[in-house]
């Protein structure tokens, strides 16, 4: 059976890219693949009786070795903050390519804490800061410290013991350029090394409250149960600074957004379905029900759709289990048309993520195409012609020139960087100054811009000649030449409407990261928890693959 890709016009609408899920694409769980064979050890503990000092870990696999630096430092509750401006932090971390010497370790005991305003060097790969929960981690040392476990009540509602802001990576404050590690096998997949550094972050946050138990009173003192320190992850506050990075970089977006329909293209192609892989599909979707009923959060948008994917992941279980026979052809295919039919887009994408997990041999080999080789398709084939590129949008950009931008609403909001926050914002153009400041991130409207302006002009008429005198459309030209060979690699929506929900474009990257249980805070940021329920180092030569979807405390 011949099954299409599915159609970008409706993949790439916010409203869906909203609705994503991690899955097996998703980059903490391909990072933990790569890594399960690795030698994990921690290297270095030198923390005094309050958890104050330096830990090293590392992963290492025969002449390589990554090893995390971290550095827990006493603040006041008045300097903890999660924003990105923020100065100090209760830890700061650094990825380190190779076994970091004395003389390593106190540079950058001098400057990791300092982060932005700190200087790397090349021999550092990453970098990020987190803060405590500070409920939650007292809460934990003071139980193990009197021999007894935490509440599991409280545990489960948060998550984690910290929370981290940003990761840094790619040459930033001095850290090790892209191009000198890109080749490296281990790392070849978006993120993997910020992967890392979150991962082995986790560990910290557990040795660490163990050890301040343990001081707090030697004779009582327990450990944190292990099956505990499995269910927790590592929250992560994320605002609108990550908003501009799927619009930033077309190509990559397009190969990660790709992987994914080839999955569900391949799977829907399997004529005949094996029963050991339709009963683990089956199981992660009914063990996921836990998850998605102990998802917490206070935002009332939120909580519509966690009801809504609920109910509508039941109806699907009942349609499964009661009208079902999965020894029909293709029966992936006819479950995708049911789901298409029958059920809401966020369980539709949820679903299509479940379908991924008995499929190792799909997945495995597209975890290597999600990368891209950006600058490669950054230059705009000056020869082409007007014709050509209006052909393009017409194709391509078809549901966008059906807006309207001399309609207030389409039209209503802003992009701009916040001087004091130092990060991207959305703003009311018509309610608040500095509209002269935008960034250039509503392609929507420049898109339609630029296909009016190419209605006057002559259709022979060069790129080379047509950008000398339309300069400032340079932006979206590219985009749409980038779009005429990378399909999935534009948002196909106006992210400057009135009724544009931002969250959907952060929820979108957060997906494929791997992130569980969105709470958003707003419409403008969220938090997030990573790795909750994967297996701790040690058990990583050994684990189950489908952990994400058996969190239990």
């Amino acid at each position: 059976m011949n099954i299409k890709l599915r159609d970008p016009k409706e993949i790439m609408k916010l409203s869906r890219l909203g609705s994503f899920h991690q899955s097996k694409l998703s980059f903490l769980r391909s990072f933990l693949n790569e890594f399960k064979n690795w030698e994990y050890k921690r290297d270095l503990f030198n923390l005094d009786k309050n958890g104050y000092g330096e830990v090293v870990y590392s992963f290492k696999k025969d002449k390589r070795v990554y090893s995390l630096v971290c550095f827990a430092n006493s603040i006041s509750d008045e300097d903890r903050s999660d924003r990105v401006i923020a100065t100090k932090w209760d830890a700061a971390f650094t990825l380190h390519d190779g076994i970091p010497s004395k003389i390593d370790i106190q540079r950058l005991k001098n400057e990791v804490p300092k982060q932005e305003i700190g200087r790397l060097s090349y021999k550092e790969l990453t970098l990020s800061r987190a803060n405590k929960s500070v409920r939650v981690f007292n809460h934990v040392v003071d139980n193990l410290s009197k021999g007894k476990q935490p509440d599991l009540n409280l545990l489960s509602k948060v998550g984690y013991l910290y929370r981290t802001t940003a990761v840094y990576g790619s040459g930033k404050f001095g850290l090790a350029d892209r191009f000198r590690i890109k080749d490296r096998d281990e790392i070849n997949g978006p993120f993997r090394l910020e992967m890392m550094l979150v991962y082995l972050v986790r560990q910290f946050t557990f040795d660490q409250v163990n050890h301040v138990a343990y001081n707090k009173d030697p004779k009582k003192a327990v450990k944190l149960d292990l099956n505990i320190c499995k269910n927790l992850g590592i929250g992560n506050s994320t605002g609108l600074g990550m908003a501009p990075f799927i619009v930033n970089h077309p190509t990559l977006l397009n190969n990660w957004i790709m992987c994914r329909e080839i999955a569900l293209q391949k799977i829907r192609q399997i004529k005949k379905v094996d029963k050991k892989d339709f009963n683990l599909f089956l199981e992660c979707v009914t063990k996921s029900l836990t998850n998605i009923s102990s998802w917490n959060t206070e935002s009332i948008y939120q909580q519509n759709k966690i009801k809504s994917l609920l109910k509508n992941v039941q109806k699907f279980l009942n349609f499964i289990k009661n009208h079902f026979d999965f020894k029909t052809d293709y029966s992936f295919n006819e479950i995708y048309k049911w789901l298409d039919k029958n059920t809401c887009i966020e369980c539709t994408e949820y679903i299509v993520s479940i379908m991924m997990e008995p499929y190792d041999n799909i997945t495995k080999p597209l975890i290597k195409l999600m990368s891209s080789e950006e600058e490669k398709y950054f230059n705009i084939p000056t020869e082409k012609n007007v014709e050509h590129l209006r052909t393009i949008i017409e194709e391509k950009y078809s549901d966008i020139l059906k807006i309207d931008f001399e309609k207030k609403e389409n039209n209503q909001n802003f992009w701009f960087i916040s001087k004091n926050k130092e990060e991207p914002r959305l703003a009311d153009r018509y309610e608040e100054h500095g509209s002269e400041l935008e960034q250039p991130l509503a392609i929507a409207r420049d898109i339609t811009k630029l296909y009016k302006k190419l209605l006057t002009v002559k259709n022979s008429l060069s790129m080379a000649e047509f950008l000398s005198n339309n300069t400032e459309l340079r932006h979206v030209i590219r985009r749409a030449f980038i779009l005429e060979k990378f399909p999935y690699s534009e948002i196909q929506d106006n992210t400057i409407s009135k009724n544009t929900i931002p969250i959907d474009m952060l929820r979108l990257k957060l997906s494929f990261f791997g992130a569980l249980k969105f709470d958003p805070r707003s419409d403008k940021w969220l938090r997030i928890c990573m790795f909750q329920g994967a297996p701790l180092p040690n058990d990583l030569k050994n684990y189950d693959e489908q952990w994400v979807y058996k969190t239990n405390f």
